[in-house]
């Protein structure tokens, strides 16, 4: 998976779990939780909808890894 396909990926994913998220103001070194104000219960939905719409299982020792949208997104991008 390229970058770009990751980035379409984990948008479409942000979108299902926090539809009021606006992409075209958002940067990404937006932490998921704090910035985007996901909870654990939004967060565990959207490895599970990433992981349902790309196949790439996000373990929960890598959860800090994914922390950020970019960092969502490189994740992707290299595992995907």
């Amino acid at each position: 998976m390229n970058e770009q396909d990751a980035r379409q990926a984990v948008q479409t994913a942000i979108s299902q779990v926090a539809p009021d998220v606006d992409f075209d103001g958002l940067d990404e070194g937006s932490r998921l939780r704090q910035d985007l104000e996901l909870d654990s219960l939004d967060f565990l939905r959207l490895v599970e909808s990433i992981n349902e719409a790309t196949g790439v299982d996000i373990p929960e020792r890598d959860y800090t890894a994914v922390a950020t949208v970019k960092g969502m997104i490189d994740y992707l991008a290299a595992r995907g």
